[in-house]
């Protein structure tokens, strides 16, 4: 079986959130590079890339240069085709576009291997468990007027979800006792028995994380993890948060590729480690950086893509809980819906998705 040809393209999404009904900017676009990966015996796989912003069609173009190398290769052999994507690509990695292309490759790669071989991806990888957890994201961002927060958190409580994110790091003027009313509001709306957790996309100096995470512990809201409270590569930044916090501090969705887990996990800068399929290169990397944090005895957790990520934190020993992010729903004809606030593992070979041909004609750029 050989690699015989690939199809990309370029699809702007719509930026609706469909967990709670309030979108932040309804009126933005989401725009996404899909691919489509094929054999000489028919079998196509399937990937996704994306953050590329005003970039988006040189990440495509990327994917397609990258993607012309790998024909003619057995893509069952995902380590050899890496490395032959690394070495042509000399200095135009490690990181960046070139990573955010290859992982697109590589999630194809193993949609391939896992239709060839008649196996649902989690099962491939190892098989963990039958289900995991995962929690609402992307419902209670800071962008929403604090009522249409409180609503929406409300709305998920009744919707049945066991774990939430909400944001803070909120826009304009602000101050910790406007952070905290925000924390306390949204933990009353959503009730005591969610795990809330709680997103800071790096707005915060390391002594504003450490005083406004003091001020949450203190006005009881009960955190199951505060993520990116600063800069994502100020590794002791993080590490000073973390043993002032008794709240778990997770970070990671910014780093890209491997090494910079190794550094993040040498320095004790976080106790959950998050990783991003897209950043980290794909599925092979996001494999070892999960086994590297479980050396360090630190449990994984993805950065959006349920509809991939379900695989791959089902399947590692140390995976978490999978962020339910809804933003790539509208390309797939179908994609795994909690229950109870669990997933269940895919039954389907490979990622077990299908792209929904209409869906792309529609918002194909």
């Amino acid at each position: 079986m050989k690699l015989a040809s690939l199809e990309t393209g370029i699809v702007l999404l719509p930026n609706d959130e469909p967990l709670a009904g309030f979108s932040e900017n309804p009126n933005a676009k989401n725009p996404i590079v899909w691919l489509k990966l094929r054999t000489d015996n028919g079998i196509e796989g399937l990937g996704v890339t994306y953050f590329g912003g005003a970039l988006t069609r040189t990440l495509r173009h990327a994917v397609d240069e990258l993607g012309a190398l790998v024909i003619g290769e057995d893509p069952l052999r995902v380590e050899a085709v890496a490395a032959k994507l690394r070495a042509a690509a000399v200095s135009a990695g490690p990181a960046g576009i070139f990573l955010m292309a290859m992982s697109a490759i590589d999630v194809a790669l193993w949609d391939i291997k896992g239709k060839a071989l008649g196996l649902p991806l989690w099962k491939l990888l190892g098989g963990g468990r039958d289900r995991i957890a995962t929690y609402a994201s992307g419902a209670l961002r800071r962008g929403l007027k604090l009522e249409e927060a409180v609503t929406a958190a409300g709305r998920l409580r009744e919707k049945g979800y066991r774990q939430t994110k909400m944001q803070l790091g909120l826009p304009g003027p602000t101050s910790p006792a406007r952070e905290v009313e925000q924390a306390r509001l949204i933990r009353e709306a959503v009730g005591p028995d969610m795990d809330l957790m709680c997103d800071i996309n790096q707005r915060w100096r390391p002594e504003q994380a450490v005083d406004i995470g003091r001020r949450v512990e203190d006005a009881g809201v009960g955190l199951f993890w505060l993520e990116d409270v600063t800069t994502h590569d100020d590794y002791p930044g993080l590490a000073r948060v973390a043993a002032a916090l008794s709240t778990p501090v997770a970070g990671g969705e910014y780093l890209y590729g491997i090494t910079p887990f190794r550094h993040m996990l040498e320095a004790r800068s976080v106790d959950i480690v998050m990783i991003d399929q897209v950043r980290s290169g794909g599925i092979t990397s996001w494999l070892k950086i999960a086994g590297m944090a479980e050396a360090f005895n630190i449990p994984v957790v993805s950065h959006g893509v349920p509809e991939i990520h379900v695989h791959l934190v089902g399947a590692v020993p140390n995976g978490l809980t999978v962020e339910y992010m809804p933003r790539l729903f509208p390309l797939w004809r179908a994609v795994p819906q909690p229950k109870d606030g669990m997933l269940e593992m895919p039954t389907a070979s490979g990622l077990g998705l299908e792209f929904d041909g209409a869906s792309i004609e529609k918002y194909r750029a």
